[in-house]
C-alpha cells in the first residue's frame, strides 16, 4: 500500500548546516561565453555551497543535530533514534548513523540505521521515523538528511555541476498524542534505476583501474564510471509527471484541496521542472518557495533546507499546513501532507 497514517508524532524543529564555501555558476570554467546565464535563466540556480575535501555529509548532519538538540534544550540522554538518510555515507560500512550517535553522545539505547535514498529522502525517512514514534514506547528521534553531491559530479561535466550542491539537516520528531495525523503517499520504479546512477564503486561493478578513465560524451561533459550519470529527458519527464500526480495523491488521501494548504516545499530539481509542477497543479506562487537559487539542488536535504532558508522565524510556520513533495534516484517519489502545530526552533549555520 502506497499510503500512510502516522499519528501521535510533531516536528519540533529543523536545522540545516551547509559549507561556507560558495561556488558561483557564472565564474565556472566550464561555461563559453553566454551558457552560465543560460544554465542560469533555465535551472534557477546561480550559486551553491561546495565542502572542503574531507568534509562529509555525516559532519554537515552532525553539525546541524549540535545545532538542533541545543536550540531545543533536549537532553541527550533522552534521544531515542535516529535515522541517516543519504547516498554519500563516510565510509562503505559502518553505518552513518553509528558514528554520528558516538559523536553526538547518544545512549546505546539510542536505536540508528542508515537509509540509502536520495531526492525523495526526507518524505522516505520522515514516514520511517514517524512510525517509530508513534506507539509512545520511543519518544523523542532526529532524522539527519544530507548528501555531498559534489563529491562524485564531475568537474569536467556541465550538465551537472552547476545544478548540485552540499548540505545536512536535523529533523526533530517527538511523540504527542495530540498530534494531527501525518499523511503519506511514497513510490518506486525500479525499473528506471539506471537514470540517474554512479556505474562504479558498489558490489555489482567493483572499483577498478578503469573506473578511473575519463570519457567525452559531448563538448563540456567528461566523466568517469566513479561520476554521476543521468539521463536528463528520462528524469525530467519523471519529474513532471509523478511530481503533480504524488501532490494530487497525498491532497486526495489527506481530504485536502490545494487552497487548504498553505505552503508547498518541493524538491528543489530546478526552477523550470518545478515551475511546471506549480503550474500543473494550479498552485499560487506565493505558495511555493524556493531555495535553489542559493543552494542548487542539494539531493535529499532539500526540503528542510528550503523551511529553514524561507522560514527564518518559526512563528511563520505555527498552525501552517504542509505538503511537502520529493522525487529523485531509484527512480522513487513521495508526498507528505502535515500541520506544523508545534515546532519550536529552526537555524541554519555554516561549516568551514
Amino acid at each position: 500500500m502506497a499510503h500512510q497514517i502516522i499519528k501521535n508524532v510533531s516536528i519540533a524543529g529543523i536545522t540545516t548546516c551547509v559549507p561556507k564555501n560558495v561556488e558561483e555558476n557564472t565564474s565556472l570554467p566550464l561555461f563559453k561565453e553566454g551558457e552560465a546565464e543560460k544554465v542560469i535563466l533555465s535551472t534557477g540556480i546561480e550559486r551553491r555551497r561546495i565542502v572542503n575535501p574531507g568534509v562529509t555529509s555525516g559532519d554537515l548532519c552532525c553539525k546541524a543535530a549540535e545545532d538542533l538538540i541545543q536550540g531545543l534544550g533536549w537532553n541527550n540522554e533522552e534521544i531515542d533514534c535516529l535515522i541517516f538518510v543519504s547516498q554519500t555515507q563516510d565510509y562503505i560500512l559502518p553505518a552513518t548513523s553509528c558514528v554520528i550517535q558516538g559523536k553526538l553522545g547518544l545512549p546505546n539505547s539510542c536505536c540508528c540505521f542508515d537509509i540509502s535514498y536520495g531526492g525523495s529522502g526526507w518524505v522516505y525517512g520522515l514516514s520511517v521515523i514517524s512510525a517509530m514514534i508513534s506507539t509512545g514506547i520511543m519518544k523523542k528521534g532526529l532524522l539527519l538528511v544530507g548528501d555531498t553531491t559534489s563529491t562524485f559530479k564531475s568537474a569536467k561535466d556541465k550538465t551537472a555541476r552547476p545544478l548540485f550542491g552540499d548540505a545536512g539537516t536535523a529533523t526533530a520528531l517527538v511523540f504527542n498524542p495530540n498530534a494531527e495525523d501525518i499523511k503519506f503517499a511514497l513510490y518506486a520504479n525500479g525499473n528506471k534505476f539506471d537514470s540517474i546512477i554512479v556505474p562504479d564503486g558498489g558490489c555489482r561493478k567493483p572499483f577498478s583501474v578503469s573506473s578511473l578513465e575519463e570519457t567525452e560524451y559531448e563538448d563540456g561533459v567528461i566523466r568517469t564510471p566513479m561520476h554521476s550519470a543521468m539521463n536528463g529527458m528520462d528524469v525530467f519527464s519523471f519529474g513532471i509527471t509523478k511530481g503533480p500526480e504524488v501532490t494530487k495523491d497525498v491532497l486526495e488521501f489527506a481530504g485536502k484541496t490545494v487552497d487548504d494548504v498553505d505552503f508547498f516545499i518541493f524538491h528543489q530539481a530546478n526552477k523550470f521542472m518545478n515551475e511546471k509542477i506549480r503550474k500543473k497543479l494550479k498552485i499560487a506562487e506565493e505558495k511555493v518557495p524556493y531555495s535553489m537559487k542559493d543552494f542548487g539542488n542539494v539531493s535529499c536535504a532539500t526540503i528542510p533546507l528550503t523551511i529553514d532558508y524561507r522560514f527564518k522565524e518559526v512563528t511563520e510556520l505555527q498552525g501552517k499546513e504542509i505538503v511537502a513533495t520529493a522525487f529523485g534516484v531509484g527512480l522513487s517519489w513521495g508526498s507528505t501532507s502535515f500541520k506544523l502545530n508545534d515546532i519550536k526552533y529552526l537555524g541554519m549555520s555554516e561549516y568551514e
